[in-house]
């Protein structure tokens, strides 16, 4: 059954699927730090093979390298928490700088810069400062490139990289923002998500705050007002303080069959409501839901029935599952109405059925009716009810689902 346990369930998978989206993201950008940091160190393994730098200063690149893919991580986390922490930008840059000069002895070392702007740029977004950041590395690079280049150097060199680098730290920082962007957009749905039930909750203890006042206010009024009179008549006019307490007696009793309705009415559990509910839960929860259309001349009693069907239905779906498909279909026949629920990504049966299950088929013996569910392979699982109706209906129409 859906109650709340179960909303409680879905909104600790939907906790779980976020943390995963969370650990994900931030997965891509720790295998980009990692790509990039493994290509340097193979650079560096060549360069000091080859003779071109001694083991201490080796060494001490290969500590620069590791402290600034530690700072780049922990600058991708500040980004996805908004945060730009100013120490860390400013140490991560004087860091980059100096060790993208290595760039006289190996030309890959020019994309360090490139690749810090693309992480300074989740701290300080806003175009201008997106742009001053591909500026001011496509400047220094440049004036690296210069310096190595030395006596080969032309006066067309430096623009020309400049303009060539500031590009491509462009097309890194778009990258890594539009990475940012998409946790951004996980971020606002799954905000939304909890804000919508909160206001679901709110809005349902309006609604039941409403009705019981509107049920109460006047009988309790009219309580209040002939307790009231009944005291005041009671030393001069003992039978009207009676008879004004026999309006009260009555006047309590319809307050409590007033109640009492209205709980009954609570509790009812209606099959076009519930499907409409169901296919939002399970949508919520990633599941692909189509429902039938209102159904519509099915007795009360059978409806509800076919509701608590639905409602556990979807229960296992979710609990029991990793479905992302679910199809409810509803006919007519024989002079019996048949409810079916196929869902995919279904685990392995575990030995005999859960409570849930045997609550329903009780429920369903009571209206003469009866249950199925079984794995049909494939990972597909099937849960079937029907019941006998009061008129018996001939064919076999069913009625239409809607995606």
């Amino acid at each position: 059954m859906i109650g709340t346990g179960t909303s409680a369930d879905i909104a600790e998978r939907a906790a779980r699927r976020f943390d995963k989206a969370r650990r994900l993201t931030e997965g891509t950008f720790l295998v980009a730090g990692g790509g990039i940091g493994m290509g340097l160190g193979l650079s560096l393994s060549d360069l000091y093979a080859d003779g071109e730098i001694g083991l201490p200063l080796a060494l001490l690149l290969v500590a620069g390298l590791m402290a600034f893919t530690v700072m780049y991580m922990r600058l991708v986390r500040a980004g996805m928490q908004g945060r730009a922490p100013v120490g860390e930008l400013v140490l991560s840059a004087v860091l980059a700088a100096a060790l993208s000069a290595v760039v006289g002895k190996h030309p890959l070392w020019v994309l360090l810069g490139p690749f810090w702007a693309s992480v300074a740029a989740l701290c300080l977004p806003g175009l201008r400062r997106i742009a001053a950041i591909c500026a001011g590395t496509g400047a220094v690079l440049a004036s690296y490139t210069v310096v190595a280049a030395g006596d080969r150097a032309h006066w067309y060199m430096w623009p020309t990289m400049f303009v060539l680098l500031s590009l491509v730290s462009g097309v890194m920082v778009a990258a890594n923002m539009a990475q940012k962007w998409l946790w951004d957009v996980m971020q606002e749905a799954h905000a939304a998500r909890e804000a919508q039930a909160r206001l679901a909750v709110t809005e349902e203890r309006l609604r039941f705050a409403r009705d019981l006042h509107d049920l109460l206010g006047h009988n309790l009024s009219l309580i209040a007002v002939k307790s009231e009179l009944a005291i005041r008549m009671t030393p001069t006019d003992p039978d009207r303080a009676r008879a004004e307490m026999a309006d009260v007696r009555q006047a309590a009793r319809d307050a409590l069959r007033e109640v009492r309705a209205a709980v009954r009415g609570y509790r009812v559990v209606e099959l076009d409501a519930e499907l409409a509910s169901i296919r939002a839960v399970l949508e919520a929860a990633g599941v692909r839901c189509t429902v039938p259309q209102d159904p519509g001349g099915l007795p009360p009693e059978i409806g509800g029935v076919l509701a608590w069907v639905v409602r556990e239905g979807a229960t296992n779906v979710l609990k029991h599952s990793d479905a992302r498909r679910c199809d409810i279909t509803l006919a007519r026949y024989d002079g019996s109405v048949v409810l079916e629920m196929v869902n995919d990504g279904a685990r392995p049966a575990a030995a005999g059925h859960g409570t849930g299950l045997t609550g329903l088929t009780e429920r369903l013996a009571a209206v003469g009716g009866g249950l199925t569910a079984e794995h049909t392979g494939h990972g597909r699982f099937l849960l079937r009810a029907a019941v006998p109706l009061p008129e018996p209906v001939s064919g076999g129409e069913p009625l239409r689902s809607v995606a």
